[in-house]
């Protein structure tokens, strides 16, 4: 049976729109907001794009040097030393943020890795699933004070398409039993992004706490393929890309999906889920190119769309009690 919730909506915005258009004239003066990953590619452009708009801006890093030569000249912006390998890192990290008193009302969590080498954090978790998947989890649930203290906060879990390549595998998460699959193991880290915003919406939005999953599009002109080997476009390709008019971009509508994004494009669904009016009231969805995403069946040949692992509500209450065991960190909603 389908998610009636996930359907797409009537937005003002789409495939084409960037992060500035999205955030228009919005005033967000007085607010406080969290981007993970918020230094380099479409992370860096959403914390731009916030700050830009009034928000005081935290972005924590796990090169701080690096971060600061990123975001150098950019106003309302702070930085802070965030390892999300690590389970101490990230509680230091929160323990500090709440210590300041302040109320959060945007967390974006956009930092991942994709398709490396089988690694292994400190506790033996698969890289990619302790990155994007339980080491987001563990912050939220750090944060989750200041979230609820906000009152009309928001949570955006930067997934990806790749989701249609397979769900969470609760039999075997960390690939101790089976060869390590380095898509595999990506996709069943962005579905995991999915099922979390689900059941952080659900268990939320009593508090006034919405959450989303989006996908940000293909960006060849990121560092998230570092490393595979076909993990950026060729030098060729994107300007091919770029040099297409917008009238001939608009003519090939039915293949978008295997379109490139600029940084700025691909910043834009993030910043939609984290501000848009259009949002009020909603939460608990997948979305992509400034919009919700349609479901569509596990066997579907479309790029786009999100397929039924990855919204099943049974999984995501599963995955959150696994979350809990393997970060030994409970929300305390």
């Amino acid at each position: 049976m389908k998610n009636t919730i996930q359907a797409p909506i009537n937005s003002r915005f789409n495939f084409f729109s960037t992060a500035a258009d999205v955030i228009g004239n919005l005033d967000l003066r007085g607010k406080t907001a969290i981007v993970t990953g918020g230094y380099s590619g479409i992370g860096l452009e959403t914390a731009r794009v916030l700050a830009q708009a009034g928000a005081s801006v935290i972005v924590p890093a796990r090169t701080v040097e690096k971060a600061e030569e990123a975001l150098a000249g950019i106003p309302n912006i702070e930085l802070e030393a965030l390892d999300l390998m690590k389970y101490s890192s990230i509680n230091d990290f929160a323990n500090r943020f709440l210590s300041s008193g302040r109320q959060l009302d945007i967390l974006i969590n956009s930092a991942g890795i994709m398709a490396p080498p089988l690694m292994r954090d400190e506790r033996g978790y698969e890289s990619q699933f302790a990155t994007n998947h339980l080491g987001h989890f563990q912050l939220t649930a750090k944060l989750w004070p200041a979230l609820k203290k906000s009152g009309n906060a928001r949570v955006v879990a930067v997934s990806s398409r790749a989701q249609r390549l397979g769900g969470v595998n609760f039999d075997d998460l960390n690939f101790e039993h089976t060869e390590y699959d380095k898509w595999k193991a990506y996709a069943q880290s962005k579905t995991a992004n999915i099922l979390f915003a689900l059941e952080l919406d659900r268990l939320g939005k009593a508090y006034g706490v919405r959450a989303f999953a989006v996908h940000p599009g293909l960006i060849p002109t990121t560092n998230l393929g570092r490393f595979s080997e076909n993990g950026k476009a060729t030098k060729q390709e994107i300007k091919v890309e770029s040099n297409k008019t917008s009238q001939e971009k608009k003519t090939s509508v039915n293949e978008l999906a295997n379109e490139f994004k600029t940084i700025e494009q691909g910043a834009a669904t993030s910043v939609w889920c984290a501000t848009s009016d259009e949002l009020k009231g909603m939460g608990g969805v997948y979305c992509e190119d400034c919009n919700i995403a349609e479901e569509v069946p596990e066997d579907s040949l479309k790029a786009n769309g999100v397929r039924p692992w990855a919204i099943n509500p049974d999984y995501a209450k599963r995955l959150w009690q696994l979350s809990e065991e393997l970060t030994g960190v409970m929300f305390d909603i």
